[in-house]
């Protein structure tokens, strides 16, 4: 893969994040007390909810880092190299996940 379609396969990912953080704000709004329209059990679902919407938003936010860091990489001719070792890392591995940062040595080393 050339480094343009290196970017843009990571600047779609990134993309994808930020829709799926919009589409998700709304279930991770405060959940209100009001229980003469909503059952303790529907209110105590509600929180779950939330709960889960957070915890995804929390897993998006390290993806975006390790996106972002791809994209440093690139920018600085680092890209496909492992940070640890410097050795290259399989292109087949980068096809599989374009923000890897390790080879599968000092990923299994570590």
């Amino acid at each position: 893969m050339t480094d343009a379609e290196i970017r843009h396969r990571l600047e779609a990912l990134l993309s994808t994040l930020d829709a799926e953080d919009e589409a998700s704000a709304g279930a991770r709004q405060i959940v209100e007390l009001d229980q003469s329209s909503t059952g303790r059990l529907s209110r105590m679902d509600a929180l779950q909810h939330q709960a889960m919407a957070q915890a995804q938003l929390r897993r998006r936010a390290g993806e975006r880092l390790r996106l972002q860091a791809a994209l440093a990489r690139l920018e600085d001719g680092e890209y496909g190299f492992c940070t640890d070792c410097g050795e290259s890392i399989a292109p087949a591995r980068l096809q599989v996940d374009p923000a890897l940062a390790r080879c599968a040595d000092c990923t299994r080393n570590a």
